[in-house]
């Protein structure tokens, strides 16, 4: 058992070079040989369950097949005709459990196709030739709002951008992008992509950005009904779930987006301060990547503690396996039970060891552990803050479970607001799902004022 000692945290843990190394490229983009190689793998099947697999439904086999025949600019195109951020997706859609663990190659040999780096290889292609695949219909005269400028919102604004309408895009942060931009690890996405694909998004034309605005503060939902012909919201998901322990308000305790986001926004990467030993409490994709991030920042002891077994985390074998071989140790079965403070500072937590009783609940078992901490994470979840969402004598836009309630077209309960992304009921809170939402509500958005 560890047992807590004095808060050990301070920046420039690393030389240069090892934070070059540490935050490169997590899969660099295979070459033109690799590319040929790796589609000449795919079976081209009829009805293929890599597509059904794909939650945008892009054309998996056609794009693989343009690249076989050396036209990767083509097969760019069939991707983002269906999903406009095929770049980004690219990166960080865990394509191990849906397009490739899908795949007939995976079923037949447990290898499949590497459709996720052919992706990018296509994307890379045409992004980096600066074409511009679209084309903005006749201006139609109608104004639609889109409020939040993430993966959802960006779907939506170019979809409709695409049939002539004016969009403008409302976003509280200084960037769009929203967790593509602030909350995924920052090897996953080196060299700003994410800003490359809002610039690529843009460059449609007639969209319109104002950072700095937000929902409730700076905006209402009042005047955007009033000013705009339609509203789409794609606003996330504001808050982080509180692991309800005495003293979480101390100093060293944070939320795990939160330092993400200062990562990725960091100009200089040896000025961040990290602790020597990090705890982190969750189990999904947030969990690894705020784990990992913070052992390549030189952490020395990294230790993701979940409340489940492994096969009930968010995360996916291959994210959590990543993890591992980096130098995080995951431990399972376990809650957190109390913090531990020195001079007002978190320097350890402690654990309760955890059970399934016959029912599947969650059980303690009275015995515990304690690890030093120098920083401790909670990536147990984000929440919905509908602060702003209503009022100033708008009609209420109805709930579900704590999110926006929305139809299979993502219109809300109120007439001339559509919704879409983490903010919306049954969602899975993943990029390519989101950017589905925008997409979807786009086309409801465009047959609804008359357009299709």
């Amino acid at each position: 058992m560890a047992e807590p000692r004095k808060p050990d945290i301070a920046a420039g843990r690393l030389e240069a070079e090892d934070y070059a190394s540490n935050f490169a490229d997590l899969h660099p983009r295979l070459t033109r040989h690799e590319a040929l190689v790796e589609a000449d793998r795919c079976y081209f099947c009829y009805d293929a369950p890599c597509v059904t697999a794909c939650p945008t439904a892009i054309d998996i086999p056609l794009f693989i097949r343009e690249i076989l025949t050396e036209n990767p600019k083509g097969a760019a195109e069939t991707i983002l005709s269906q999903n406009i951020l095929g770049g980004m997706c690219a990166r960080v859609c865990p394509t191990e459990t849906l397009c490739e663990e899908a795949c007939v190659r995976e079923a037949a040999e447990g290898k499949p196709v590497r459709i996720g780096e052919l992706q990018r290889y296509a994307t890379d292609a045409l992004m980096a030739d600066g074409s511009q695949p679209f084309e903005r219909a006749a201006p139609t005269g109608k104004r639609i709002a889109v409020v939040g400028g993430g993966p959802a919102g960006l779907s939506c604004a170019h979809r409709l951008a695409v049939h002539g309408h004016d969009v403008t895009i409302f976003d509280a942060r200084d960037k769009i992008g929203g967790l593509n931009e602030y909350g995924i690890a920052a090897y996953k996405t080196p060299d700003n992509f994410a800003q490359t694909e809002v610039d690529f998004i843009l460059a449609i034309g007639g969209i319109t950005v104002e950072t700095g605005k937000a929902l409730g503060r700076d905006i209402t939902m009042g005047e955007l009904r009033e000013t705009f012909d339609a509203v789409f919201l794609g606003i996330g998901l504001g808050g982080v779930n509180a692991l309800g322990l005495d003293g979480e308000a101390i100093s060293g305790v944070g939320d795990a987006v939160g330092y993400i986001a200062e990562i990725r926004q960091a100009d200089d990467l040896s000025a961040l301060p990290v602790g020597r030993r990090i705890v982190v409490v969750g189990g999904g994709m947030t969990a690894i990547d705020i784990a990992s991030q913070t052992k390549r920042l030189g952490a020395e002891d990294v230790t993701i503690v979940y409340r489940r077994g492994p096969e009930r985390m968010a995360a996916s074998r291959y994210e959590q396996e990543l993890a591992q071989t980096g130098g995080v140790t995951i431990k399972c079965n376990a809650r957190p039970q109390a913090l531990v403070a020195d001079d007002g500072r978190v320097s350890g937590v402690t654990f309760e060891y955890t059970a399934e009783d016959a029912d599947g609940r969650l059980v303690g078992t009275g015995e515990t552990f304690t690890l030093a901490a120098d920083m401790v994470f909670k990536a147990i979840g984000q929440t919905f803050v509908a602060e702003g969402l209503n009022g100033s004598g708008a009609p209420a836009i109805a709930l579900d479970g704590g999110r926006i309630a929305v139809d299979d077209e993502r219109r809300t309960s109120v007439a001339g607001i559509w919704a879409g992304g983490d903010c919306v009921s049954d969602g899975e809170d993943l990029t390519v799902v989101a950017v589905e939402d925008g997409k979807i509500a786009a086309e409801s958005i465009n047959r609804a004022l008359g357009s299709a």
